[in-house]
């Protein structure tokens, strides 16, 4: 069994319990590395949970090159591998930042290694465990092979993470054209991350979604976009969350954004302490 039949699996055992529960299976995926892909993941998974109340569980899937624990400055003992070894998904789940983290395999490791009734067992594991959560956020590999389109298709939608870069928008699409061409899938959310200004954000949308339009007759959604942020890069040099960190970021308001369209709610704006405010009047 491959990492193709071992996601549809496990979409089979979601939808086989409760089709309506099961919805928030959620897969960030790119065309290409270097977009921003995990630190999305990341941070929208930490917005989810701190600001919405949301028991999420994100799972490093991106086998061979897992950082999410990188990320976030953990040290993990464990990953997806031990479940296979006979350990059960509470014994391996870490929890940091208000949610839990499911390691993923780095290196040379590799799932193909195993029986496929070791495989199952994994998916069955997750699916169970899976049950406790309102999100799963799944942070896929970069690029377009089996083990990335496996879990997007096991997803109730796709957040497509891509840049104003031409070759990042070129990769995006082509990443969409092939799931959608050959699995039929289109539950895509289309992030441009990386953006000097609205304008730019909106110009690399419309040229993915004309394309998308006139290519694949299917229109793109689009939840929000993602500006350029130095705080961003700071805050992954000191392996800390930019949401964090950064909560008046223009990057982790448009996170919140992102976050409120997903779990269908308004942004709560937070009043500002009357003594800050009275200090800021003074200061003028």
């Amino acid at each position: 069994m491959n990492v193709n039949q071992q996601a549809q699996k496990l979409l089979e055992l979601v939808n086989k319990n409760n089709k309506e529960k099961y919805s928030k299976f959620v897969s960030v995926a790119s065309g290409k590395g270097g977009v921003g892909k995990t630190n999305f993941a990341v941070n929208f998974s930490y917005v989810l949970a701190n600001k919405f109340d949301k028991k999420v569980l994100l799972i490093d899937a991106d086998v061979g090159m897992a950082d999410v624990h990188v990320i976030l400055n953990l040290k993990p003992q464990n990953s997806i591998k031990s479940l296979i070894e006979g350990k059960k998904p509470e014994d391996i789940v870490l929890s940091a930042k208000g949610f839990d983290i499911l390691p993923g395999l780095s290196g040379l490791d590799s799932l193909d290694t195993f029986e496929d009734y070791l495989i199952n067992k994994v998916i069955t594991d997750l699916a169970e465990f899976s049950q406790n959560y309102d999100f799963i956020v799944i942070d896929t590999a970069a690029g377009v092979d089996n083990k990335v389109t496996s879990f997007v298709r096991a997803s109730s939608k796709s957040y497509i993470i891509t840049t104003p870069e031409p070759t990042a928008i070129m990769d995006a699409y082509a990443l969409m054209k092939s799931i959608y061409k050959i699995y039929d899938y289109a539950d895509f959310k289309l992030v441009v991350n990386m953006c000097k200004n609205k304008n730019e954000a909106i110009n690399t949308y419309e040229r993915l979604n004309n394309s998308a339009k006139r290519f694949l007759n299917k229109n793109i959604d689009s939840p929000g976009w993602l500006p350029f942020s130095e705080n961003v890069k700071k805050a992954i040099k000191q392996k800390k969350l930019v949401a964090e960190e950064y909560p008046s970021d223009p990057f982790t308001k448009a996170i919140i954004e992102i976050a409120a369209k997903e779990v269908g709610e308004e942004v709560k704006v937070e009043k500002e302490n009357f003594w800050n405010k009275l200090m800021g009047f003074l200061k003028k």
